[in-house]
């Protein structure tokens, strides 16, 4: 899916001569935590988020005098002074794959898209993204999400899939995670029903073996790369 179909176009923006006071305005009244800063051309030049906001605030513990002084400095800093300028950005050429590559990797909770001109066009925040798989995946409407084990080995995927489709079950999405054993695959189907007694049962006598999906989580969780200090 490209980033074009999730971005959002309405980008709130700021030029390069505002002050801090006005940004921290602006993003409490349209509740956003980004602000792109562009120059008269529209044109990216950088960005200032609520955590650059809060870093040039005073301290909690400055005495009131200082507090005051920062205050009123924070009030007359530029946002130009603050913002940070080595951006990575999308095109609309991206993915929403790549977005969230992206957004794991440099640790930002969003990215702008640009032209080749580097003229804004939207943004995407994790919360887009969210929204995005949450459509894809269909898990917008009540359901159950189901962990099958299974045998690493064609025509598996597909016996489950026959098997809900003889259920007469409707399929939401299905996820297959690869953190397992070589032998073995973990399926995840998300389907429209929460009455899956039965069709678990039915899973079970195919010869799959059916897991709590946190449980299996929670159990893998220190085979997944990066993932078993936490």
């Amino acid at each position: 899916m490209f980033i074009s179909r999730s971005m959002t176009r309405k980008v709130v923006t700021v030029g390069l001569g505002a002050t801090l006071a006005e940004a921290e305005a602006l993003m409490q009244e349209k509740r956003i935590r980004h602000l792109p800063v562009v120059d008269n051309g529209n044109r990216l030049v950088g960005i200032v988020t609520d955590r650059d906001l809060r870093s040039a605030m005073p301290s909690c513990l400055c005495t009131p005098e200082e507090g005051n002084a920062g205050l009123s400095r924070f009030r007359d800093t530029r946002v130009e002074e603050v913002m940070s300028r080595n951006l990575v950005t999308l095109s609309v050429a991206n993915t929403v794959q790549d977005a969230l590559l992206l957004i794991q990797k440099r640790r930002v909770g969003a990215l702008p898209v640009v032209d080749e001109n580097g003229c804004i066009l939207g943004i995407v925040s994790v919360r887009d993204l969210l929204q995005s798989f949450i459509n894809v995946m269909g898990i917008g409407e009540p359901g159950s999400l189901l962990c099958i084990v299974a045998e690493h080995r064609l025509g598996e995927i597909k016996k489950i899939v026959d098997i809900l489709t003889e259920e007469n079950v409707s399929i939401g999405s299905i996820l297959v995670s690869r953190h397992w054993d070589r032998e073995k695959r973990a399926v995840f189907p998300y389907v429209h029903t929460i009455n899956v007694a039965g069709l678990k049962k039915r899973l079970s006598k195919a010869g799959f073996t059916l897991v709590d999906p946190v449980s299996w989580y929670m159990e893998n969780l220190a085979r997944i790369p990066g993932k078993g200090d936490l």
